[in-house]
């Protein structure tokens, strides 16, 4: 007798697709709510960080993953970036390469039940400069729920296929401009239209392609006679 060799069984593997472009009503809902429990006027702690840096665009970067509809340029090996914390459990960052910017606005949950993070993103072409964007009230692009046992919730702006109208957004606009109220709220709150630039300035004295400046030469006192 011969026995059939039993296959061993294959593990299940189970894929979530998001519909970004039209959420469900009950995902509608859940935005709608987390959007209206952020505080408008927070009370930070006296504690804070900023931090700044340039990292290479061959892999995605970590503190992108908040707000993952930014395009990577192939054109561009480098982003720069800042990112700014306050305590009130959130956290705001800005990035730029040679076509893109990107802001995005975390609030993470300190205990969380069902809601854990609710991240809010705006971008625009970077042929204006992070201190244009960041004083103009740059329409939000992207919500993103991440949810305790449950599948996150996005909406995003979509535009029109290759062939086909645009998908009908109007239904989400009202979501839209809250996320844009907010955001416009707490870059005032961070006094981000300051800090950004001259943080991204900073950043580009490590630039491989400018020069070491050189210490100014030393005057020596004039000899009194």
């Amino acid at each position: 007798m011969t026995a059939a060799a039993q296959q061993p069984s294959q593990p299940q593997v189970k894929v979530n697709v998001l519909n970004v472009c039209s959420p469900s009503a009950e995902e509608k809902e859940a935005i709608d709510s987390a959007l209206a429990r952020i505080p408008k006027q927070p009370l930070f702690s006296p504690d804070f960080e900023i931090d700044r840096g340039r990292t290479s665009l061959q892999e995605r970067p970590g503190f992108l993953q908040p707000g993952e509809s930014g395009q990577d340029s192939s054109e561009s090996a480098t982003a720069r970036w800042v990112r700014i914390r306050r305590e009130f459990s959130f956290q705001a960052m800005f990035s730029t390469d040679s076509k893109n910017m990107m802001e995005t606005l975390v609030f993470r949950v300190r205990d969380p039940k069902d809601l854990m993070q609710v991240s809010i993103e705006d971008s625009a072409s970077s042929v204006t400069s992070p201190a244009t964007m960041l004083s103009t009230n740059t329409p939000v692009s992207r919500i993103k729920l991440e949810r305790f046992g449950k599948s996150s919730v996005v909406l995003a702006r979509c535009p029109a296929p290759e062939a086909g109208p645009a998908p009908d957004q109007s239904a989400y606009a009202p979501l839209f401009q809250s996320g844009s109220g907010i955001v416009a709220n707490y870059r005032s709150q961070l006094r981000a239209a300051h800090i950004v630039p001259d943080e991204l300035a900073r950043v580009d004295l490590f630039s491989p392609s400018k020069p070491v400046p050189k210490p100014a030469a030393k005057k020596s006192a004039p000899k009194n006679k």
